[in-house]
């Protein structure tokens, strides 16, 4: 049975919106004419409704044009609520009608998706309140606050219903990420392991190589040149040929641990592709020098956790749509991490645990993280870890090669 790719968030934003152009039929039809006719309302008042429901329109595709991400900080979405309580109230007033109260429902299925939880809550209270002042100025409720209260508790269960499957689907979609997020840290993990064993298992075998095998041609080196001497001439001949061939093996072994040895820092290339992968709403750009490798495995993974929380920071807190992530060897000994992001940038940067986290792991490297508040755009920091390596065998030479293209 064929599987369909839905993307929840934005069905849930289209439904909303569906739901609030059926509440707009009285809009093309007769009937809201008539309706303030029978009220005894100005002509006027038909402008102020329409004017009022397509406010609600607007602000409603404004503030879910991002719906699941935080690109907006929390007052401009209040703001925007705010803005939106009003022309619901307005179309409930010039209106006499519940269709105010749909348009609060509709508010009700994003608002998990815009504001804290304890928030929403005190905001559909509050919305249902002003509701029941509105309805209580009906004629049809004989002007009293407690009909128009009971008659707003009406609605008020449908935008609770609808209320509550957002924050269970808000719920979910978080749940998801928090799997995402992890999976990305275990596969990067494993590519780590992976180096890790390979490098390992190199240096194993290279061990092997050079305490066995080399010991005993050395050994079976000495000893035919101790034959030589004790040999007939015509003997001797074939002796110094063994020995020779001994010789020449001898170097080819020592050849080929000096190879194994050469290769042993962890490669991080894919490691970080594996991090960078389906990050939601956000595009993370990456560039590595030809050989992105670090010798010490702590080094790596302290270097792996900052630039997730890097990732983790950007996706959540900065409302950014790009994040680039840049790694520069400074010298043989110093690596260097340049991130930056096209957010709200830090106008009001205030340190959290992430990044306190990070310079705890780092300073025990004697590395450090340093914010730059004056950037024009977005938000930056600059990460710099020592290697901690002898230079002589980090085999840096290779690492300030022309740069190559950076993933995506």
């Amino acid at each position: 049975m064929p599987r369909f790719n839905i993307d929840h968030i934005r069905l849930l934003r289209l439904t909303g919106f569906f739901a609030y152009l059926c509440s707009g039929m009285p809009l093309i039809t007769s009937w809201a004419a008539e309706r303030l006719d029978q009220l005894n309302r100005p002509n006027f008042a038909l402008l102020l409704w329409t004017l009022s429901y397509l406010l609600f329109g607007v602000l409603y595709l404004l503030l879910t044009s991002n719906l699941g991400t935080t690109r907006r900080n929390l007052g401009t979405r209040l703001v925007g609520l705010t803005l939106m309580t009003i022309s619901t109230l307005a179309v409930g007033w010039y209106s006499h009608s519940g269709l105010s109260a749909i348009l609060m429902v509709v508010a009700s299925v994003v608002l998990p998706w815009l504001v804290p939880f304890w928030l929403s809550v005190v905001w559909l209270l509050t919305w249902n309140l002003a509701l029941a002042a509105v309805f209580s100025t009906f004629p049809e409720l004989n002007y009293s606050f407690i009909w128009g209260l009971f008659q707003a508790s009406i609605y008020m269960g449908f935008a609770a219903l609808g209320f509550v499957a957002s924050l269970v689907a808000r719920q979910q979609a978080d749940a998801r990420e928090d799997q995402r997020r992890l999976n990305s840290e275990l596969r990067a993990t494993r590519a780590l392991l992976a180096e890790s064993t390979r490098i390992a298992e190199r240096m194993r075998i290279a061990r092997d190589l050079h305490d066995l095998i080399g010991h005993h041609l050395t050994a079976l080196s000495l000893n035919l040149e101790v034959a030589s001497h004790l040999t007939n001439p015509q003997a001797a001949e074939h002796v110094l040929k063994a020995q020779a061939t001994a010789k020449h093996l001898l170097s080819d072994v020592r050849e080929v641990v000096s190879e194994l040895r050469q290769d042993d820092a962890i490669d991080l290339t894919q490691a970080f592709r594996s991090l960078i992968e389906g990050v939601p709403g956000l595009h993370v750009h990456v560039e590595t020098p030809p050989r992105f490798s670090v010798e010490d495995p702590r080094r790596a993974q302290v270097l792996l956790r900052c630039a997730q929380e890097i990732i983790t920071n950007t996706a959540k807190h900065a409302g950014a749509r790009n994040l680039w992530l840049h790694f520069d060897y400074v010298n043989a000994n110093l690596l260097e991490l340049a991130a930056r992001d096209d957010g709200r940038g830090a106008t009001n940067f205030r340190p959290g645990n992430g990044l306190s986290g990070m310079r705890e792991r780092l300073a025990e490297f004697g590395g450090s993280v340093t914010v730059d508040l004056e950037v024009s755009q977005g938000f930056a920091l600059t990460v710099r870890l020592p290697l901690g390596e002898v230079p002589e065998l980090a085999h840096t030479p290779s690492r300030f090669e022309p740069p190559a293209l950076g993933m995506r």
